[in-house]
Protein backbone atom coordinates (compact mmCIF):
# COMPACT_ATOMS: atom_id res chain seq x y z
CA UNK A 1 0.00 0.00 0.00
CA UNK A 2 1.15 3.21 -0.89
CA UNK A 3 2.60 5.09 2.79
CA UNK A 4 2.87 9.14 3.56
CA UNK A 5 6.18 10.19 1.56
CA UNK A 6 5.78 8.11 -1.50
CA UNK A 7 6.67 4.80 0.53
CA UNK A 8 4.76 1.66 -0.48
CA UNK A 9 4.73 -1.74 1.96
CA UNK A 10 3.81 -4.74 1.07
CA UNK A 11 4.56 -8.61 2.67
CA UNK A 12 6.58 -10.64 0.08
CA UNK A 13 5.06 -13.52 -1.19
CA UNK A 14 7.64 -15.83 -1.00
CA UNK A 15 5.52 -16.82 2.80
CA UNK A 16 3.65 -19.08 0.24
CA UNK A 17 4.62 -21.76 -2.37
CA UNK A 18 4.95 -20.94 -5.83
CA UNK A 19 7.28 -23.37 -7.74
CA UNK A 20 5.86 -22.06 -10.97
CA UNK A 21 3.25 -19.77 -12.08
CA UNK A 22 -0.10 -21.69 -11.71
CA UNK A 23 0.72 -21.94 -8.30
CA UNK A 24 1.87 -18.62 -7.21
CA UNK A 25 -1.49 -17.18 -8.86
CA UNK A 26 -2.78 -19.73 -6.62
CA UNK A 27 -1.70 -18.02 -4.04
CA UNK A 28 -2.17 -14.86 -4.57
CA UNK A 29 -6.06 -15.18 -5.19
CA UNK A 30 -6.29 -17.58 -2.37
CA UNK A 31 -4.07 -15.45 0.75
CA UNK A 32 -3.04 -12.35 -0.85
CA UNK A 33 -6.49 -11.16 -1.67
CA UNK A 34 -8.16 -12.30 1.42
CA UNK A 35 -5.31 -9.89 3.09
CA UNK A 36 -6.28 -7.08 1.00
CA UNK A 37 -9.86 -7.39 2.13
CA UNK A 38 -8.79 -6.55 5.74
CA UNK A 39 -6.20 -4.28 5.31
CA UNK A 40 -6.51 -2.65 2.24
CA UNK A 41 -10.43 -3.25 0.61
CA UNK A 42 -10.68 -0.09 -0.60
CA UNK A 43 -7.48 1.33 -1.47
CA UNK A 44 -4.68 0.18 -4.29
CA UNK A 45 -3.17 -2.76 -2.48
CA UNK A 46 0.97 -3.16 -3.28
CA UNK A 47 1.96 -6.97 -3.78
CA UNK A 48 5.90 -7.87 -2.97
CA UNK A 49 6.23 -10.71 -6.15
CA UNK A 50 8.50 -13.88 -5.27
CA UNK A 51 8.92 -15.10 -9.01
CA UNK A 52 11.01 -18.42 -9.21
CA UNK A 53 13.06 -18.97 -11.94
CA UNK A 54 10.35 -21.27 -13.91
CA UNK A 55 7.46 -18.94 -12.54
CA UNK A 56 9.03 -16.08 -14.60
CA UNK A 57 9.45 -17.62 -18.12
CA UNK A 58 5.62 -19.05 -17.56
CA UNK A 59 4.86 -15.29 -16.74
CA UNK A 60 7.14 -14.05 -19.64
CA UNK A 61 5.13 -15.17 -21.93
CA UNK A 62 2.47 -12.31 -23.38
CA UNK A 63 -0.96 -14.07 -23.15
CA UNK A 64 -0.14 -15.16 -19.50
CA UNK A 65 1.55 -11.75 -18.52
CA UNK A 66 -1.57 -10.00 -20.00
CA UNK A 67 -3.35 -12.02 -18.29
CA UNK A 68 -1.96 -11.07 -15.04
CA UNK A 69 -1.93 -7.10 -16.24
CA UNK A 70 -5.66 -7.53 -16.26
CA UNK A 71 -5.87 -9.07 -12.68
CA UNK A 72 -3.95 -6.82 -10.89
CA UNK A 73 -6.52 -4.24 -12.79
CA UNK A 74 -9.23 -5.86 -11.47
CA UNK A 75 -8.11 -6.42 -8.08
CA UNK A 76 -6.85 -3.19 -7.46
CA UNK A 77 -3.46 -4.45 -6.70
CA UNK A 78 0.04 -3.43 -8.31
CA UNK A 79 3.43 -4.70 -7.88
CA UNK A 80 7.17 -2.94 -7.11
CA UNK A 81 8.97 -5.06 -5.93
CA UNK A 82 10.19 -8.69 -6.91
CA UNK A 83 12.15 -11.19 -4.58
CA UNK A 84 14.84 -12.27 -7.05
CA UNK A 85 17.08 -14.12 -3.68
CA UNK A 86 15.26 -17.68 -4.12
CA UNK A 87 15.86 -19.44 -8.04
CA UNK A 88 14.04 -22.29 -7.40
CA UNK A 89 11.88 -24.04 -4.89
CA UNK A 90 11.74 -22.17 -1.36
CA UNK A 91 9.42 -24.30 0.76
CA UNK A 92 8.69 -28.37 1.71
CA UNK A 93 12.39 -29.20 0.56
CA UNK A 94 15.69 -28.72 2.15
CA UNK A 95 16.73 -25.45 1.06
CA UNK A 96 19.62 -24.52 3.20
CA UNK A 97 22.72 -22.97 1.70
CA UNK A 98 21.61 -24.39 -1.67
CA UNK A 99 19.17 -21.42 -1.95
CA UNK A 100 22.31 -19.12 -2.99
CA UNK A 101 22.47 -21.60 -6.26
CA UNK A 102 22.94 -20.79 -8.96
CA UNK A 103 25.21 -17.89 -6.89
CA UNK A 104 26.63 -14.76 -9.40
CA UNK A 105 29.45 -17.07 -10.33
CA UNK A 106 26.75 -18.43 -13.06
CA UNK A 107 25.30 -17.14 -16.45
CA UNK A 108 21.22 -19.22 -15.58
CA UNK A 109 21.13 -16.20 -12.16
CA UNK A 110 22.13 -13.19 -14.91
CA UNK A 111 19.67 -14.56 -16.90
CA UNK A 112 17.11 -15.03 -14.43
CA UNK A 113 17.38 -11.36 -12.47
CA UNK A 114 17.25 -9.59 -16.08
CA UNK A 115 14.02 -11.23 -16.94
CA UNK A 116 12.54 -10.47 -13.68
CA UNK A 117 13.77 -6.70 -15.11
CA UNK A 118 11.84 -6.74 -18.00
CA UNK A 119 8.86 -8.30 -16.31
CA UNK A 120 8.75 -5.88 -13.39
CA UNK A 121 9.00 -2.73 -16.21
CA UNK A 122 5.71 -3.81 -17.32
CA UNK A 123 4.33 -4.08 -13.90
CA UNK A 124 5.03 -1.56 -11.95
CA UNK A 125 2.88 1.27 -12.47
CA UNK A 126 3.98 5.09 -13.86
CA UNK A 127 5.47 7.55 -11.25
CA UNK A 128 6.27 4.32 -8.52
CA UNK A 129 9.73 2.66 -8.58
CA UNK A 130 10.96 -1.14 -9.02
CA UNK A 131 13.13 -3.34 -7.27
CA UNK A 132 14.68 -6.64 -7.33
CA UNK A 133 16.50 -8.26 -4.66
CA UNK A 134 19.15 -10.82 -4.85
CA UNK A 135 21.60 -12.61 -3.35
CA UNK A 136 24.76 -11.22 -1.84
CA UNK A 137 27.48 -12.43 -4.85
CA UNK A 138 27.28 -16.41 -3.71
CA UNK A 139 27.85 -18.18 -0.20
CA UNK A 140 30.78 -17.26 1.34
CA UNK A 141 32.06 -21.11 1.36
CA UNK A 142 31.22 -21.38 -2.44
CA UNK A 143 34.19 -18.82 -3.46
CA UNK A 144 37.67 -19.78 -3.21
CA UNK A 145 39.45 -18.27 -6.11
CA UNK A 146 39.37 -14.29 -7.59
CA UNK A 147 38.33 -15.53 -10.74
CA UNK A 148 34.82 -16.51 -9.07
CA UNK A 149 34.96 -13.44 -7.48
CA UNK A 150 35.70 -11.52 -10.89
CA UNK A 151 32.77 -13.17 -12.70
CA UNK A 152 30.40 -12.56 -9.75
CA UNK A 153 31.08 -8.65 -10.56
CA UNK A 154 30.83 -9.01 -14.17
CA UNK A 155 27.55 -10.51 -14.05
CA UNK A 156 26.35 -7.86 -11.60
CA UNK A 157 27.67 -5.24 -14.61
CA UNK A 158 25.62 -6.94 -17.13
CA UNK A 159 22.86 -6.80 -15.22
CA UNK A 160 23.42 -3.34 -14.90
CA UNK A 161 23.16 -2.59 -18.32
CA UNK A 162 20.29 -4.79 -18.54
CA UNK A 163 18.59 -2.14 -16.20
CA UNK A 164 19.48 0.65 -18.10
CA UNK A 165 17.99 -0.31 -21.17
CA UNK A 166 15.04 -1.46 -19.43
CA UNK A 167 14.70 1.61 -17.39
CA UNK A 168 15.29 3.83 -20.74
CA UNK A 169 12.73 1.38 -22.89
CA UNK A 170 9.92 1.59 -20.59
CA UNK A 171 10.42 4.69 -18.78
CA UNK A 172 10.70 3.58 -15.40
CA UNK A 173 13.14 4.00 -12.18
CA UNK A 174 14.73 0.56 -11.87
CA UNK A 175 16.96 -0.81 -9.48
CA UNK A 176 18.55 -4.07 -8.21
CA UNK A 177 19.43 -4.75 -4.00
CA UNK A 178 22.11 -7.32 -3.42
CA UNK A 179 21.30 -8.53 0.44
CA UNK A 180 23.90 -8.34 2.77
CA UNK A 181 23.43 -12.36 5.08
CA UNK A 182 24.97 -13.77 7.27
CA UNK A 183 27.62 -16.38 5.60
CA UNK A 184 27.02 -14.63 2.71
CA UNK A 185 29.89 -13.54 0.69
CA UNK A 186 29.53 -10.28 2.02
CA UNK A 187 27.41 -10.11 5.38
CA UNK A 188 28.32 -6.63 7.33
CA UNK A 189 27.54 -3.40 5.95
CA UNK A 190 31.62 -2.68 6.07
CA UNK A 191 32.23 -5.94 3.84
CA UNK A 192 29.43 -4.94 1.56
CA UNK A 193 31.33 -1.04 1.12
CA UNK A 194 34.12 -3.11 0.00
CA UNK A 195 32.49 -5.50 -2.69
CA UNK A 196 31.18 -1.59 -3.98
CA UNK A 197 34.50 -0.58 -4.04
CA UNK A 198 35.57 -3.62 -6.06
CA UNK A 199 32.76 -3.28 -8.73
CA UNK A 200 33.78 0.11 -8.88
CA UNK A 201 37.27 -0.11 -9.69
CA UNK A 202 36.28 -2.47 -12.70
CA UNK A 203 34.80 0.34 -14.33
CA UNK A 204 35.95 3.59 -12.95
CA UNK A 205 33.74 6.54 -13.04
CA UNK A 206 30.75 4.31 -13.84
CA UNK A 207 27.94 6.80 -11.90
CA UNK A 208 25.35 3.91 -12.97
CA UNK A 209 26.81 1.60 -10.64
CA UNK A 210 24.89 3.90 -7.79
CA UNK A 211 21.87 4.47 -10.16
CA UNK A 212 21.16 0.98 -10.72
CA UNK A 213 22.90 -1.57 -7.92
CA UNK A 214 22.15 -0.79 -3.81
CA UNK A 215 21.34 -2.53 -1.05
CA UNK A 216 18.43 -4.86 -0.17
CA UNK A 217 18.50 -4.22 4.09
CA UNK A 218 17.15 -6.61 5.77
CA UNK A 219 16.81 -5.66 9.24
CA UNK A 220 16.83 -9.72 10.32
CA UNK A 221 20.30 -9.77 8.86
CA UNK A 222 21.85 -7.00 9.82
CA UNK A 223 20.67 -6.99 13.24
CA UNK A 224 21.93 -11.17 13.42
CA UNK A 225 25.75 -9.09 12.79
CA UNK A 226 25.01 -7.06 15.90
CA UNK A 227 25.25 -3.52 14.15
CA UNK A 228 23.21 -0.38 14.45
CA UNK A 229 20.85 0.67 11.77
CA UNK A 230 21.96 4.55 12.37
CA UNK A 231 25.96 3.11 11.64
CA UNK A 232 24.48 0.65 8.80
CA UNK A 233 22.42 3.93 7.27
CA UNK A 234 25.33 6.31 7.80
CA UNK A 235 28.06 3.94 6.59
CA UNK A 236 26.13 3.81 3.35
CA UNK A 237 25.26 6.85 2.89
CA UNK A 238 28.95 8.26 3.20
CA UNK A 239 29.51 5.73 0.36
CA UNK A 240 26.89 6.74 -1.79
CA UNK A 241 25.34 3.55 -1.97
CA UNK A 242 21.36 3.56 -2.08
CA UNK A 243 18.89 1.45 0.31
CA UNK A 244 17.03 -0.11 -2.86
CA UNK A 245 14.47 -1.73 -0.28
CA UNK A 246 14.36 -2.33 3.35
CA UNK A 247 12.92 -6.12 4.28
CA UNK A 248 10.92 -5.75 7.42
CA UNK A 249 12.24 -8.95 9.63
CA UNK A 250 13.11 -9.83 13.04
CA UNK A 251 15.68 -12.67 14.50
CA UNK A 252 15.86 -14.36 17.57
CA UNK A 253 17.76 -13.32 20.01
CA UNK A 254 19.35 -14.81 23.21
CA UNK A 255 21.33 -15.60 26.27
CA UNK A 256 22.49 -19.37 25.72
CA UNK A 257 21.92 -20.53 28.59
CA UNK A 258 20.37 -24.18 29.21
CA UNK A 259 16.96 -24.06 28.97
CA UNK A 260 17.18 -21.43 26.16
CA UNK A 261 19.23 -23.82 24.61
CA UNK A 262 16.86 -26.34 24.54
CA UNK A 263 13.90 -23.73 23.68
CA UNK A 264 15.64 -23.55 20.52
CA UNK A 265 16.25 -26.71 19.62
CA UNK A 266 12.19 -26.39 17.80
CA UNK A 267 13.43 -23.81 15.99
CA UNK A 268 16.38 -26.61 14.45
CA UNK A 269 14.26 -27.31 11.04
CA UNK A 270 15.44 -28.87 8.04
CA UNK A 271 14.36 -26.49 5.45
CA UNK A 272 16.15 -23.33 5.67
CA UNK A 273 19.76 -22.16 6.96
CA UNK A 274 19.56 -20.38 10.43
CA UNK A 275 23.29 -19.07 10.78
CA UNK A 276 24.23 -18.37 14.61
CA UNK A 277 26.53 -15.16 15.49
CA UNK A 278 27.69 -15.53 19.11
CA UNK A 279 29.15 -13.02 20.94
CA UNK A 280 31.68 -13.89 23.21
CA UNK A 281 32.91 -12.69 27.32
CA UNK A 282 35.18 -10.75 25.49
CA UNK A 283 32.41 -9.02 22.88
CA UNK A 284 34.56 -10.62 19.61
CA UNK A 285 31.70 -12.22 17.12
CA UNK A 286 31.60 -16.28 16.61
CA UNK A 287 29.38 -17.53 13.16
CA UNK A 288 28.25 -21.09 13.77
CA UNK A 289 27.16 -21.68 9.99
CA UNK A 290 23.62 -23.21 11.66
CA UNK A 291 21.54 -23.60 14.79
CA UNK A 292 22.32 -27.29 14.89
CA UNK A 293 25.56 -26.76 14.73
CA UNK A 294 25.49 -24.05 17.95
CA UNK A 295 23.66 -26.00 19.78
CA UNK A 296 25.66 -29.28 19.88
CA UNK A 297 28.84 -27.95 21.25
CA UNK A 298 29.38 -26.29 24.57
CA UNK A 299 29.18 -22.39 24.55
CA UNK A 300 30.19 -20.30 27.35
CA UNK A 301 28.99 -16.97 24.94
CA UNK A 302 27.56 -14.20 26.39
CA UNK A 303 24.47 -13.61 23.47
CA UNK A 304 23.71 -15.29 20.71
CA UNK A 305 21.29 -13.97 17.15
CA UNK A 306 19.93 -16.40 15.19
CA UNK A 307 18.72 -15.92 11.23
CA UNK A 308 15.25 -17.06 11.81
CA UNK A 309 12.35 -15.07 10.44
CA UNK A 310 10.26 -14.39 13.56
CA UNK A 311 6.57 -12.57 13.23
CA UNK A 312 7.12 -9.02 13.69
CA UNK A 313 4.54 -8.87 15.94
CA UNK A 314 6.02 -11.46 18.46
CA UNK A 315 8.94 -9.32 20.17
CA UNK A 316 8.08 -11.22 23.32
CA UNK A 317 9.16 -14.95 23.29
CA UNK A 318 9.03 -17.76 25.88
CA UNK A 319 13.01 -17.59 26.32
CA UNK A 320 14.64 -14.30 25.24
CA UNK A 321 13.49 -11.90 22.57
CA UNK A 322 13.42 -10.51 19.00
CA UNK A 323 16.07 -8.04 17.18
CA UNK A 324 12.68 -5.93 16.72
CA UNK A 325 14.84 -3.30 18.25
CA UNK A 326 16.93 -2.93 15.42
CA UNK A 327 13.96 -2.46 12.62
CA UNK A 328 12.04 0.19 15.23
CA UNK A 329 15.70 1.80 15.27
CA UNK A 330 15.86 1.90 11.40
CA UNK A 331 12.04 3.08 10.98
CA UNK A 332 12.74 6.20 13.75
CA UNK A 333 15.76 7.01 11.07
CA UNK A 334 13.36 7.03 7.94
CA UNK A 335 11.12 9.04 9.45
CA UNK A 336 13.93 11.84 10.09
CA UNK A 337 15.02 10.82 6.13
CA UNK A 338 12.08 9.46 4.19
CA UNK A 339 13.58 9.66 1.24
CA UNK A 340 16.73 7.35 1.58
CA UNK A 341 14.40 4.04 0.72
CA UNK A 342 10.30 4.04 -0.61
CA UNK A 343 10.42 0.24 -0.61
CA UNK A 344 9.07 -1.17 2.73
CA UNK A 345 8.67 -5.16 2.53
CA UNK A 346 7.83 -7.68 5.62
CA UNK A 347 9.68 -11.02 4.88
CA UNK A 348 8.66 -13.72 7.33
CA UNK A 349 9.24 -16.38 5.14
CA UNK A 350 9.34 -19.12 7.69
CA UNK A 351 5.54 -19.67 8.45
CA UNK A 352 5.82 -23.40 7.64
CA UNK A 353 8.87 -24.50 10.16
CA UNK A 354 7.09 -21.86 12.90
CA UNK A 355 6.85 -23.27 16.96
CA UNK A 356 3.25 -23.89 16.93
CA UNK A 357 2.99 -21.26 19.91
CA UNK A 358 4.39 -18.42 17.21
CA UNK A 359 2.60 -19.43 14.56
CA UNK A 360 -1.17 -18.08 13.98
CA UNK A 361 -4.35 -20.01 13.17
CA UNK A 362 -4.10 -19.21 9.55
CA UNK A 363 -1.15 -17.69 7.36
CA UNK A 364 -3.18 -14.91 6.51
CA UNK A 365 -3.92 -14.20 10.48
CA UNK A 366 -0.40 -13.81 10.55
CA UNK A 367 -0.13 -11.53 7.64
CA UNK A 368 -2.79 -8.79 8.85
CA UNK A 369 -1.29 -9.26 12.32
CA UNK A 370 1.86 -8.30 11.01
CA UNK A 371 0.35 -5.37 9.08
CA UNK A 372 -1.56 -4.18 11.76
CA UNK A 373 1.85 -4.32 13.93
CA UNK A 374 3.63 -2.54 10.87
CA UNK A 375 1.29 0.12 10.60
CA UNK A 376 0.76 0.89 13.81
CA UNK A 377 4.54 1.49 14.48
CA UNK A 378 4.85 3.50 10.94
CA UNK A 379 1.87 5.65 12.40
CA UNK A 380 3.69 6.44 15.18
CA UNK A 381 6.63 8.00 13.43
CA UNK A 382 4.53 10.19 11.26
CA UNK A 383 4.39 7.42 8.23
CA UNK A 384 1.19 6.69 7.71
CA UNK A 385 -2.16 8.30 8.27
Amino acid sequence: MRLKNNLHLAYCTNIHRGDDWPETLASLEKYTLAVKEQVSPDRPYAIGLRLSDLASRQLSEPHTLEAFQRWLHQHHCYVFTINGFPFGQFHGTKVKERVYLPDWTHPDRLAYTNRLFDLLAQLVPEGVEGSVSTLPGSFKEFITTAEQKGMIREHLWRCIDHIEQCSVRHNRHLHLGVEPEPLGLFETSSETVRFFQEMERDRPGDQRLRTFLGVNYDTCHLAVEYEEPTNVVATFQKEGIRISKIHLSSALQITPDIASREWLRRFADDTYLHQVVARTSDGTLRVDKDLDVALDQPSGDEEWRIHFHIPLHAITLAHGQTTASHLLGLLDLLAKQPDFCSHLEMETYTWEVLPEELRAKSVVEQLVREYEWCLKQLGQRGLHP
